[in-house]
Order: C-alpha cells, then sequence, then structure tokens
C-alpha cells in the first residue's frame, strides 16, 4: 500500500498524451510526404519542404506551450521528446545506411534542449506574473 502522496490522474497520463500527440503532429506534417524531389540538373531534396518543417515546429511549441502553462511539466518536455524521438525513429528507420540513428539522436537532443528551455521560460514567466506585495503599510 502506498502511503506517499496521491498523484491526479491527469498528471499520470500527461506524458503519454503529450507523446501520442507529437507523433499525431508528426504524421500530420511529415508522414505522408516521403519522396524526395529530383531537379533537372540532378540535385535531391527532400523529402520534407521547409513549410513542413515549420508547421511542425509550430505544432509542438504549442503543444508544449499548453503543457507546460498547465503544470505539466515532464509532460512538455519529456512527452514531446519521446513522441517525436520516436515517429523519427519509425520513419527514418528503412536507411539501408544505418545513419538515421544518427539522425534520431541528434533530434532527440535538440527536442530535449529545446522543450527544456520553453518548459523552462514559460513556469519561470508564469512565476513573475504573480504582483508582489506592497511593502508600504
Amino acid at each position: 500500500m502506498r502511503n506517499g502522496p496521491r498523484i491526479p490522474a491527469t498528471h499520470q497520463l500527461s506524458i503519454p498524451l503529450q507523446a501520442a500527440a507529437a507523433i499525431a503532429a508528426w504524421a500530420a506534417w511529415l508522414g505522408w510526404d516521403q519522396h524526395r524531389d529530383v531537379h533537372p540538373d540532378g540535385s535531391e531534396t527532400g523529402p520534407y519542404a521547409a513549410w513542413q518543417v515549420i508547421g511542425l515546429g509550430l505544432t509542438l511549441l504549442a503543444l508544449t506551450y499548453r503543457a507546460a502553462s498547465r503544470g505539466h511539466t515532464a509532460a512538455a518536455v519529456l512527452g514531446t521528446t519521446t513522441g517525436l524521438t520516436a515517429a523519427a525513429y519509425y520513419d527514418w528507420s528503412d536507411d539501408a545506411s544505418g545513419l538515421f540513428m544518427i539522425g534520431v539522436c541528434l533530434l532527440a537532443l535538440t527536442t530535449l534542449t529545446a522543450t527544456g528551455a520553453l518548459t523552462l521560460a514559460i513556469t519561470t514567466s508564469k512565476r513573475r506574473t504573480t504582483p508582489p506585495e506592497d511593502p508600504r503599510p
């Protein structure tokens, strides 16, 4: 039997829900475009266009902001990072060279750093918004 404080169900489910939202965002923005564009000079670009990656970034920014502003800091950082890393691993794992793991690891580190900094900024700014008490009698 557990004697410590109980964690609300919303906090327990927030990390897997945030991860699922990040996976869904990846699928919506990047999951459907899997071909490379070949230009007349023989160079290739893709498979993602810049607007797709920017859209994914803004969606993840909104998801992270929502979770962090509601006090779900672990979900904002760990859920987003886990979901995005899992989606990238699944999407890129068909690479025959095996170098996709370098990209996945770099994506995980970048996402962890960015969501951590954003969550810290949000929670710090929310604490500062409470007006200080007036020291005058």
